[in-house]
């Protein structure tokens, strides 16, 4: 099953950093246009997006060996959890949407995280009954929630998967066990983490010297502990992590942190489910837009953004027109502060039903009838259509970019779009059995209430917490044209949907739309992208209305366009990603 790429990676991860460049241009054509020049890669059966070379490649190795999107996304996952331990990994959640090319028909699977049976509201209050600082939250076992990766990634290749399943992790355990060179990202990731990832002693010894200084750019880390812990999910399935030694590694991690315990049980793991759920589809401009439903408000929050941008002439506009510009931020921001009041795990929350509700987002889409921008406090939550739904409280939560996005596309059309994530970087700084343990919960709201009225996203026994990740499938005529998603926290819902306007309205294919400099505003003040073309834009926003920004905008947008004869391939020049086929 290995490939010669894949050697060559390996090679790559074993030789180290200065010479990763030099050996990666030599894989194939297509692979050196995504990491180097960022043009379009083109295929035509095959392809994998993903945040790093070696993954990539790893899912493609499958895709070669006879194996199904569902098989390569196994691959794809847990290499990415070894070489960008920062984003993803077992210990962390994700939601997937799966493309079946012969019926046309979207399934979306939920792995996010479950908040333990023990937790409630007060967890992220203090002893004043005030919402913990950020990091005080976050570090050690408080955060941390019920996994989501081993199970979602067993019940796709149940459903979906073609290849015998111990055969899938082979491409991890051999890394694993070889080490890999770590990456100039995540060697820059490390040098900001003193204090916190080094404060647990299994994460210190990997990610620091004995002197304690971290892991430098190109040096060699091998993971044995990993290896141990893939080769018994490739044995026992996910079984093997919900319960047994790996269980019991992740609940002594939580409950071992002094400075700051959870609550996880080994109840709470073998409780676990993934769900599937019904996609989140909208329509816009002859396409339909689909994505991940509650407990995501991705899907729900880029359809309204699109909803709203319908009845305005995008595409004559252009890129770079400040009227462009202020239509897609103000209805972000209108589509935000719905966001912020309704959208919770449905499971737990009555929502109201009319928020994709055509007749209410054409009325929302009048408000940006306006020559400037939107005065803050034309800035609200609507009133969407009712159900059984309850009022609630905008919420008090933090949401970090920290996350990944990969696309496949096999042999037969069918397609896995993949966010995954352990929410910050490095998540919960807690290792158990060569992973990293997420810090999910902190995606709940910190404040649950106030004046008796509850907040939608608030702590909850066995809750999933909201969500902003949004894997994205577009149609055109019943058919699959466009499979995308990115990391980036709250961001990640403006980051989807303008590449979706890129793509559709501005014809752009997916590199060009992806590469895009960036410009967001969710909450007011409009974000652009550092060290842009974007930057020559802020006049034309202030002299508008908006306050402005200048921020780094680290995306890590992956995606795939399906054409009649074959596929278009784009990956984030802000990463290290790229995009592979045959």
């Amino acid at each position: 099953m290995r490939s010669p790429a894949f050697a060559l990676l390996l090679s790559v991860a074993l030789v180290g950093a200065a010479q990763a460049q030099q050996l990666s241009d030599q894989i194939a054509p297509e692979a050196a246009t995504g990491t180097a020049a960022r043009q379009a890669v083109t295929a035509d059966t095959r392809m994998v997006a993903a945040a790093n070379p070696l993954a990539a490649e790893a899912g493609l190795d499958i895709l070669r060996a006879g194996g199904s999107a569902a098989d390569a996304l196994v691959a794809v996952q847990t290499v990415l959890g070894l070489v960008e331990p920062q984003s993803s990994g077992l210990g962390g959640g994700a939601f997937a949407l799966w493309y079946d090319a012969q019926t046309g028909e979207i399934t979306t699977y939920d792995g996010r995280e479950t908040a333990p049976a023990a937790a409630g509201p007060d967890l992220f209050l203090d002893d004043n009954g005030e919402p913990l600082a950020f990091f005080d939250a976050v570090v050690g076992g408080r955060s941390v929630g019920v996994p989501g990766i081993p199970r979602l990634m067993q019940e796709m290749h149940a459903s979906h998967g073609r290849l015998d399943w111990p055969g899938l992790f082979d491409p991890a355990i051999e890394l694993a066990e070889a080490g890999f060179a770590v990456s100039p990202r995540l060697a820059g990731l490390l040098q900001e983490e003193f204090g916190r990832l080094d404060r647990q002693e299994a994460a210190r010894a990997y990610f620091f010297d004995e002197a304690g200084a971290p892991r430098a750019e190109g040096h060699l880390l091998a993971n044995p502990a990993y290896a141990d812990t893939l080769r018994a999910l490739a044995e026992g399935g996910a079984d093997a992590f919900y319960a047994g030694e790996i269980a019991e590694a992740i609940v002594a991690a939580v409950e071992g942190f002094e400075d700051n315990p959870g609550r996880l049980s080994l109840d709470d793991l073998s409780a676990y489910e993934v769900i599937e759920r019904e996609p989140v589809c909208v329509t816009y401009r002859a396409h339909e837009v689909c994505g991940m439903g509650p407990p995501s408000s991705g899907g729900l929050t880029v359809g309204q953004i699109l909803m709203m941008l319908s009845p305005y002439d995008i595409a004559t506009l252009g890129h770079d027109d400040p009227t462009a510009w202020r239509l897609i931020g103000d209805a972000t921001r209108l589509a935000f502060a719905d966001r912020g009041r309704y959208m919770a795990d449905s499971d737990f929350v009555d929502m109201p039903k009319g928020l994709l509700n055509a007749d209410y987002l054409a009325e929302r889409a009048r408000l940006l009838e306006r020559p400037d921008a939107l005065p803050a406090d034309a800035v609200s939550p609507g009133e969407p259509p009712w159900d059984d739904a309850t009022l609630r409280l905008d919420g008090h939560e933090f949401e970090r970019p920290a996350t990944t996005h990969f696309v496949i596309v096999d042999d037969w059309g069918n397609i896995a779009s993949v966010t995954s994530t352990i929410e910050s970087a490095f998540g919960s700084r807690l290792m158990a059995a060569g992973f990293l343990l997420n810090n999910q919960l902190t995606d709940f709201s910190f404040r649950p209430d106030a004046d008796g009225e509850a907040v939608a996203n608030r702590v909850e026994p066995g809750k999933r917490p909201r969500s902003s990740m949004a894997p994205t499938i577009v149609l055109q005529d019943g058919e699959a044209r466009h499979a995308l998603g990115s990391p980036g926290g709250a961001t990640i819902i403006p980051f989807v949907a303008r590449t979706i306007v890129a793509l559709i309205d501005w014809e752009m294919d997916m590199q060009q739309a992806i590469s895009l400099p960036h410009g967001v505003n969710m909450f007011g003040d409009y974000l652009v992208e550092q060290g842009t073309a974007a930057q020559q834009a802020v006049p034309d926003l202030e002299a508008l209305g908006f306050a402005t920004a200048i921020r780094p905008l680290t995306s890590g947008l992956q995606g795939i366009t399906i054409i009649p004869d074959g596929l278009i391939g784009g990956a984030d020049p802000r990463r290290e990603g790229v995009a592979v086929g045959d």
